[in-house]
């Protein structure tokens, strides 16, 4: 397992500076974390993408080049990146996104945090019809638009009332894909479990919801690349978020 730390805010669009410092802070506390819930321990290496400062075009093309398995941000930004290269991989790839907003806003070059999956879908390296978001509850009308014209499937927090039912449903879906990629943006948990964020969306999954969606994608054969993003260390309170996502990591190494 190599997971690669790509310490970069670029993409932010000045909202979250500070994410640039989670990928160090998620691994220090995760020595807090022995075993994951099943008693097991797996081992890793830890790589450090090249981000070059002030230059998020240099930053992207290094982050399209370099392989692993978890990609700890950073912004959300750098899912564009990452999938780019990713996909080169595979002929059908897919993308399940958890997040609190669909991040279909603009269409900026290169991609920001708040667009960087309809400049996936509009630049054709993602195909719309294998675009799965989870945990959608605020959105702006054109992204709400972009959604239904495109007919991407989503799951917003107001139908989510069976976690089990949309769990099974996300992994019916993914199925179809041979290669299946996994982006957490930290923001899908309630803010009550995860402050450390740049948007604090209220009535968001809980953290255990998270663990649970994470253990149980994890078993899926085609799931091969996994991001987690938007962890603000300087925003965080008694290191909640920056917990949570260590917890999380110790369940998928």
């Amino acid at each position: 397992m190599k997971i690669v730390k790509i310490k970069s805010s670029q993409g932010c669009l000045g909202k979250n500076k500070g994410c640039e410092k989670a990928p160090d802070e998620i691994l220090k506390e995760l020595e807090n974390f022995y075993l994951n819930e099943k008693g097991f321990r797996g081992e890793f290496e830890v790589v450090d993408c090249n981000v070059v400062e002030n230059n998020i075009e240099e930053t992207n093309e290094n982050i399209v080049g370099i392989d692993g398995d978890i990609f700890l941000g950073g912004d959300h930004s750098i899912t564009y990146a990452s999938f780019i290269g990713f996909a080169k991989k595979f002929k059908n790839p897919g993308l399940i996104v958890f997040d609190a907003h669909p991040d279909c806003e603009n269409n900026f070059k290169p991609p920001s945090h708040e667009d960087f999956l309809k400049v996936l879908v509009e630049d054709g390296f993602l195909k719309k019809e294998n675009v799965i978001i989870v945990g959608v509850r605020n959105w702006h009308k054109k992204e709400f638009y972009f959604l239904r014209d495109n007919k991407i499937k989503y799951f917003h927090m107001k139908n989510m009332k069976n976690i089990e039912d949309v769990c099974d449903a996300v992994m019916e879906l993914s199925r179809s894909f041979d290669g299946l990629y996994l982006s957490i943006d930290i923001d899908c948990v309630d803010p009550a479990f995860a402050p450390g964020t740049g948007y604090l969306e209220p009535g968001g999954m809980s953290s255990r919801d998270l663990i649970y969606f994470v253990q149980r994608l994890k078993l899926l054969r085609n799931l091969k690349r996994i991001d987690i993003v938007e962890i603000n260390p300087e925003k965080d309170v008694g290191k909640q978020t920056i917990k949570l996502v260590a917890k999380l990591l110790r369940e998928l190494i």
